[in-house]
């Protein structure tokens, strides 16, 4: 038994409405039929209990009440107290394990005139499922999408990139569940419940497209690129062979030739992937399987003791690469790197030397063209002739500077990358064509990638297809699966143009050089190094610090400062800026401009927030 009360708002005013299901009647599953009164059952084999879902609305008008409970499959709906006006309708659906079926509706008018309008089609179940039209109510998605989305333009892309709103709202883990209430329960939420529920996810995250936000390697926000991942999000589309994504196919073959072009390669091959991380272990087992091919179908058995060769400075990635691919992290060699953060190349021809010397092999050079902390270059060129010398692949991770190689400018900090056997290089960074958006580049145009990596899937690559197969590229990746994350990068290139994008990347070097001579000027800020790219590294120190000897004691009590000030600014929401502790440097700040939307204002406010958190320190 159910009852319902609620109160229907249309053009003909307001009125209480009531149902109440009473008696019995019956409803059998393979017709749509009524009883004629409580005492005159149908027979049905099939009788049972069922959930239910009443609608209630004005006659052609949107719903304005649901409710959901359970009831016996014969009932018998009587009805008082109804609107006069006009008809209402009562829709009632079968919901057999979460499927939906609408069974007909009951019209009522005069409440002594009933009617039932069966659907033109019985209902047919298979395993208690009903499998008649579909399941979803589309114009409610529909309805919710409209508003999600209205949402989303005023929440993120307007209001959480003004300058004058807070870049995070902080809130313990603990109290944040609470807020949230992520607890998922057996019935769906309403509408309205998930809309609060967006508005709040929105409120508690980090705006990352903030002005302010320095804390990472990207940043800002990019209108092509984000409508392009509206695009890709809706279509929801999986590239690995023609058939299933043509048009994102093409357009990841268009951007891979392009980006090629910029390195300096005449040709070339490549694969977007999920993160510069993913990059690096693509390029450590393509040098592996180069060097003995045997070893995708045979394994490591046999194998002598493999090594390979890095900088001091590099992504941590690398040795979770080498641990992932079983070549162990004690034979990832770390290279002595100068005062700057660079790579020497001395020291890496003497590592080479003494591996050979203790009966290991070498196979793997990597270089970094951009570190994460100080932002520093290996020299390409010098490492290069070793790696000839030698008979090494050259790998260069070129994740976070790769974007220099779209600056006549600034191309020159990746001089000699033409030389290397592979490239990671992540648009998302720099050029913000949105996480994720990672590419793997390789000089080799045999088919080195799909040689080391296909598997032949006989359901996906079949080779007697009506079209030219070698679209299908799915083959040459270690997923399946894939997202079209070329296309938001193709998007903001088509949008920008290569000298738009040139001008974004000059524009925040150019920015960080402005703060750089800032930090000189301003008292109680201290530069680490003269930055080589858009990585700026420096300590506050606070008044009470600044007359004290640079001896343990200071460096201790310097330690504490930047923790402390990020604390600060993130509770209070005005900023965010990451810091680190750094080869024996103690806590400093790392600050990174990479959004068009950041202006000198945000540079001296920056500096200005800093010294007002941290003056009574």
């Amino acid at each position: 038994m159910a009852t319902l009360a609620s109160k229907c708002v249309g053009k003909w005013g307001t009125a209480a409405l009531s149902m109440g299901l009473v008696g019995r009647g019956s409803w059998r599953w393979g017709t749509v039929g009524r009883s004629r009164g409580p005492g005159d059952r149908a027979r049905s084999d099939q009788m049972g209990v069922l959930q239910f879902l009443i609608v209630v609305s004005k006659w052609r008008q949107p719903p304005v009440t649901k409710l959901a409970g359970t009831v016996t499959v014969d009932f018998q709906a009587t009805a008082g107290n109804w609107c006069s006006t006009g008809g209402l309708q009562l829709v009632c659906w079968l919901l057999v394990d979460n499927q939906q079926m609408n069974l007909g509706r009951w019209v009522m008018g005069d409440i002594d005139q009933q009617d039932m309008v069966p659907n033109k089609k019985s209902i047919v179940l298979v395993d208690g499922v009903v499998l008649n039209g579909p399941t979803t109510d589309a114009k409610a998605g529909e309805k919710f999408v409209e508003e999600a989305c209205k949402l989303i333009m005023e929440e993120v892309v307007l209001k959480a990139t003004d300058v004058n709103e807070k870049v995070c709202e902080w809130q313990p883990p603990e109290q944040l569940k609470q807020l949230l209430d992520l607890e998922m329960r057996d019935t769906g939420e309403p509408r309205d419940r998930l809309l609060k529920l967006c508005q709040d996810v929105i409120r508690f995250s980090v705006k990352t497209n903030h002005p302010r936000f320095f804390n990472q390697l990207y940043a800002g926000l990019d209108y092509y690129s984000l409508a392009a991942r509206f695009m890709t999000e809706a279509l929801n589309p999986s590239v690995y062979t023609y058939e299933v994504s043509p048009v994102f196919l093409l357009v990841e073959e268009a951007v891979l030739k392009k980006m090629i072009e910029f390195i300096g390669w005449k040709e070339g091959d490549g694969i977007f992937n999920p993160g510069g991380s993913v990059s690096n272990m693509y390029a450590m087992n393509l040098a592996r399987y180069k060097y003995c091919p045997d070893i995708k179908e045979k394994g490591l058995f046999g194998l002598p003791r493999l090594i390979l060769f890095t900088s001091a400075e590099c992504h941590y990635s690398m040795k979770k690469a080498a641990s992932f691919l079983g070549i162990g992290t004690q034979n990832v060699c770390f290279v002595e790197t100068d005062g700057r953060g660079k790579m020497i190349p001395e020291e890496l021809e003497k590592q080479i030397w003494q591996a050979r010397k203790e009966g290991t092999t070498p196979f793997l050079v990597c270089a970094t063209s951009g570190t994460t902390v100080l932002g520093a270059f290996d020299p390409l060129d010098e490492i290069a002739d070793i790696c000839e010398r030698h008979g090494l692949w050259l790998h260069v991770d070129a994740s976070w500077g790769g974007s220099a190689l779209m600056s006549r400018k600034h191309r020159r900090l990746l001089h000699g990358i033409h030389r290397a056997d592979s490239v990671a290089w992540n648009p998302h960074k720099m050029l913000m064509a949105g996480i994720q958006c990672c590419a793997l580049l390789v000089k080799d145009k045999s088919d080195l990638l799909k040689k080391c990596y296909s598997a032949k899937a006989s359901y996906l690559f079949q080779q007697d297809k009506f079209y030219d197969v070698s679209y299908d590229t799915g083959d040459k990746s270690i997923q399946c699966s894939r997202r079209p994350d070329a296309f938001k990068f193709w998007m903001t290139w088509k949008a920008l143009g290569t000298l738009g994008l040139e001008e974004r990347v000059n524009r925040a070097l150019a920015l960080s050089r402005y703060l750089v001579e800032e930090i000189k000027k301003r008292e109680g800020f201290k530069l680490l190094m003269e930055p080589e790219y858009a990585n700026i590294c420096f300590w506050y120190i606070p008044p009470s610090l600044r007359k004290m000897e640079e001896g343990p004691e200071f460096w201790e009590k310097l330690n504490l400062v930047a923790p402390a000030i990020k604390e600060r600014m993130m509770k209070k929401g005005s900023l965010m800026l990451g810091y680190q502790t750094h080869r024996g440097k103690v806590n400093f700040f790392r600050q990174v401009v990479i959004s068009p939307q950041v202006s000198r204002e945000d540079m001296d406010f920056l500096l200005d927030e800093i010294d007002l958190l941290g003056r009574d320190m």
